[in-house]
């Protein structure tokens, strides 16, 4: 991709998730994510209604009148988005592939985050940690980001969600809202997890097509595993096949949901071909 269409790419993405977060997501994600807590602001003199418990009677007894504390939340955040951009993510049987929801999703969660003042960082995996950008803020900062969703190209194609969250633990020392976009078709994360979890605010958004589902009747068809390159001749006439893969699946979907659920974390699943809004709002107005 050349400098002149990367730019135009990344322009329109930022116009169109720009408007997702100023006109839809921005009021959810202030309500959804709270502050650390309450801060000192000021000192101002009492009126009808205010809580007594906020007096400040040191102030109230130099001026002989009644004084509170003012506290204003510490809204201050920061967001890090892990991303997936193993081999599978290139699967698409739509009109887009999977990684393309998956860079619209994360940017509008970007420029929500930013409307808030929130730091944002970026942490691309497979099943190694392949580029890690530290939280900033601001909108070129955003832009870098979405630049990189769009044309990094990774080393590896297999995925290891345990060993990307093992590296977040150890670079976000204080609490984080953790975004993990991928189609979760990996396994053994849920022990990681629930570490995590303790720790940070997670939300898994699991990205599918819905081929991937089942599998089709088209007869003998060979078939590319996208995360180890290894071609498999598959009799999709077979009723057995096809009820095996789908049960196979099926144990995907319900470990990702169960491996959020223990770890008291968020989880939501949007299809490639589904309108990803709607499922955000519902998630944030769900949560706050």
């Amino acid at each position: 991709m050349d400098t002149k269409e990367l730019l135009k790419k990344v322009r329109k993405i930022e116009i169109k998730t720009r408007r997702l977060s100023d006109h839809v997501f921005g009021g959810e994600y202030h309500s959804t994510f709270k502050g650390r807590g309450m801060t000192f602001s000021e000192v101002r003199q009492y009126q009808f209604g205010d809580d007594v418990r906020n007096i400040d009677w040191n102030v109230t007894a130099r001026y002989n009148e009644p004084y509170i504390k003012v506290f204003e939340e510490e809204r201050e955040l920061t967001m890090m988005l892990m991303v997936d951009v193993s081999g599978s993510q290139f699967f698409g049987t739509q009109q887009q592939f999977k990684k393309d929801i998956i860079t619209e999703i994360a940017a509008t969660l970007a420029f929500s985050a930013t409307q808030n003042n929130d730091k944002i960082g970026l942490l691309l995996f497979t099943d190694q940690i392949e580029l890690f950008i530290p939280p900033k803020k601001g909108r070129s900062h955003v832009l870098r980001i979405i630049r990189e969703l769009l044309e990094f190209d990774p080393i590896s194609k297999e995925t290891n969600i345990t060993e990307a969250l093992k590296f977040l633990s150890g670079v976000m020392k204080k609490k984080t809202i953790v975004f993990i976009l991928s189609d979760f078709i990996a396994d053994d994360y849920d022990h990681t997890l629930k570490i995590v979890g303790k720790k940070h605010d997670v939300t898994g958004i699991r990205v599918y097509d819905k081929r991937e589902e089942n599998i089709p009747n088209l007869g003998m068809v060979q078939m590319e595993d996208e995360e180890t390159g290894e071609l498999l001749l598959v009799n999709t006439s077979s009723k057995t096949t096809r009820k095996q893969y789908a049960g196979y699946y099926k144990k995907k979907v319900s470990y990702f949901k169960d491996s959020f659920n223990r770890s008291g974390s968020g989880s939501l699943s949007s299809r490639v071909d589904q309108s990803y809004v709607k499922k955000l709002l519902g998630y944030f107005k769900q949560r706050g």
